[in-house]
């Protein structure tokens, strides 16, 4: 085992259990309660640009604020040494997605500072793969830069976050408040 994937497992294998129990979600954009994060947002109706800087273990901003309504560009840059996610959910979505990333990690797709692209492609079953493609969330090794454009629909306790393994539990989510 080299030496980042084995920190990775150190970190994740070190956290209470609690930290990956409990709830789901009832679908890939609700919270499990009937509520809503947004949906897929057109670039050319994005109102402004924020730029979300990703290092280890933080982002920068570490909140923003919306308008429910408002669509975001979000122009995402990992400027840590790891592998990175910027995601947008709820606590309860990040919780649920946390356990796939984990899977991530433990089939060799998540290799600390790089991804194997290759493994990406893997069949999870029910035609679902590790490709990690969902308009809500960008997946980035170091250097790399996406964008994500979101429309939020309406207030609710939504964050960013990270989900790679342990990230989250050290602190790498940021609020998103509406205003």
């Amino acid at each position: 085992m080299n030496a980042s994937k084995f920190l990775v497992v150190a970190v994740v294998l070190s956290m209470s259990a609690t930290a990956f129990a409990g709830g789901g979600h009832d679908d890939e954009h609700g919270d499990g309660h009937g509520g809503s994060i947004g949906e897929p947002g057109k670039a050319s109706e994005a109102g402004r640009t924020i730029t979300v800087e990703m290092y280890d273990n933080y982002y920068e901003p570490e909140a923003i604020e919306v308008k429910p309504g408002e669509t975001v560009r979000f122009v995402v840059e990992n400027k840590g040494n790891l592998v990175h996610e910027f995601n947008v959910g709820t606590p309860a979505m990040h919780e649920a997605h946390q356990k796939e990333m984990m899977m991530m990690v433990e089939h060799g797709v998540i290799q600390g500072g790089k991804l194997n692209h290759e493994m990406m492609e893997m069949d999870m079953g029910d035609g679902k793969s590790m490709k990690h493609d969902d308009p809500n969330s960008v997946l980035l090794e170091p250097g790399q830069s996406k964008e994500v454009v979101w429309k939020f629909s309406e207030q609710g306790n939504i964050e960013f976050a990270c989900n790679v393994p342990g990230h989250y539990q050290s602190g790498m989510y940021g609020e998103v408040n509406f205003k």
